[in-house]
């Protein structure tokens, strides 16, 4: 068991959500993965977080979603935490990266996006180009609501399954 787990199991429930909180940016996923302790090893966290995750309500998915900076701004929302946002920059690297009509265009699909869901747009950045982030966005703009969502929603889950494997490591 690494010792990052080993500590967290043994802290009280209200602060090992509060610790666990910046892999989701979900209270109601802290609350149920701090109520899923003690868990063993990385295998047994990604599961119960994929099940958590898996039961929240969409007002839960939302709050996730919305502790994320818009794609190409790296700049989080004033209520994420340091380490949501820092993660968030290591994770847009290679957007940040991308030229400055990818950068203009990725703002502009951002609007309509927003402008269309009433959400931020939600992709796992980690290892994506600003041009393969662009296209994503412009493919998932033509989905209607409710696919958009089970997206996002994915999308979500595999972000909190990289920031947990940080998590873990310390």
């Amino acid at each position: 068991m690494s010792d990052v787990l080993s500590r967290w199991n043994r802290l009280p429930a209200e602060e090992a959500a509060r610790e666990i909180k910046p892999c989701c940016g979900s209270s109601a996923w802290a609350v149920g993965m701090a109520t899923r302790r003690p868990l063993t090893d990385e295998a047994s966290v990604l599961a119960a977080s994929d099940e958590t995750w898996g039961k929240l309500a969409v007002s839960d998915w939302m709050e996730a979603f919305s502790s994320h900076p818009r794609i190409g701004e790296g700049k989080a929302p004033a209520w994420a935490t340091g380490q949501s946002a820092a993660w968030s920059t290591q994770e847009q690297r290679d957007v940040a990266a991308a030229d400055d009509a990818v950068k203009m265009a990725l703002a502009a699909g951002n609007q309509e996006y927003e402008k269309r869901f009433h959400r931020v747009f939600i992709v796992c950045a980690t290892s994506r180009s600003g041009p393969e982030i662009l296209e994503i966005l412009q493919r998932r703009l033509r989905n209607d609501d409710a696919t958009e969502l089970r997206e996002s929603a994915e999308e979500q889950r595999k972000i909190t399954t990289i920031r947990l494997k940080k998590w873990l490591l310390g």
